[in-house]
């Protein structure tokens, strides 16, 4: 069962990984993501515990106030938080942070540490059945946060470059906040029970699905250096005439 737990992160990686086609990320510092994203299991679990007895004290269990506290915020916004945490400790100040399409890649990278962890977890005493519902959700799921959460962390590495501090820290803001809400829906949705939701789900897999294959194909097509060799030139040329 650890195989079928630890394959489709691996076929995930492999994909993003190869989508990288302009300069391939340092091995040193994937593996890094990895480990960090896989450590975060454990502060979600101390924070997940927490968070729900307190939440059990005040709200009344089995409600919709108390499944929405404690999709969006006990889960996703825990799970979500550990992942961008390592995401910028580790990456935002490397030198291999260069271009554009490296966020996604260590976003997911970080991603996936937390989901191979997760799902070992989850299918140590499983069925084949749950291995495949995961394997197809659950683990996809977890790259579909990974993809917006390095969208938007790209976009405030861009904006820090051209001296845009208010962007940089919205779209800091957003890569948490969008990762966030998406993760909070889709356990919502199935944590109601509820067949109205269920229908929602689905549908909601299927466009945010789509969505993030697309946001994929485009960014690595529109991959790039984040400073531009002409504005090197340019600064190398300035220091000199300073």
């Amino acid at each position: 069962m650890t195989f079928l737990a630890i394959l489709p992160c691996a076929v995930l990686f492999i994909i993003i990984w190869r989508a990288d086609k302009i300069e391939k990320e340092p091995p040193a510092l994937l593996i890094k993501l990895l480990i960090g994203g896989a450590l975060t299991v454990i502060s979600a679990m101390i924070l997940g515990l927490i968070g729900t007895a307190i939440l059990e004290v005040l709200v009344v269990q089995g409600s919709m106030l108390y499944l929405l506290i404690d999709n969006f915020i006990v889960t996703a916004l825990v799970e979500e938080g550990g992942k961008y945490f390592v995401l910028k400790k580790l990456t935002w100040r490397s030198p291999a942070f260069d271009h554009t399409f490296d966020a996604v890649v260590y976003a997911v990278t970080a991603s996936l540490g937390f989901a191979v962890v997760e799902n070992i977890l989850y299918l140590a005493d499983a069925t084949l059945g749950l291995a495949f519902m995961r394997g197809i959700l659950s683990v996809p799921g977890h790259v579909i946060d990974g993809v917006f959460m390095g969208y938007f962390y790209g976009i405030a590495k861009q904006c820090e470059h051209r001296g845009e501090y208010g962007g940089m820290k919205r779209n800091l803001k957003l890569a948490l906040i969008v990762p966030m809400l998406l993760h909070g829906f889709y356990d919502f949705c199935l944590c109601t029970e509820d067949e109205t939701f269920l229908v929602i789900f689905f549908i909601f897999e299927i466009i945010i699905t789509v969505a993030a294959i697309i946001k994929v194909r485009k960014l690595s097509k529109q991959d790039a250096p984040i400073i531009q060799k002409d504005e090197i030139t340019y600064e190398r040329d300035d220091k000199l005439i300073k």
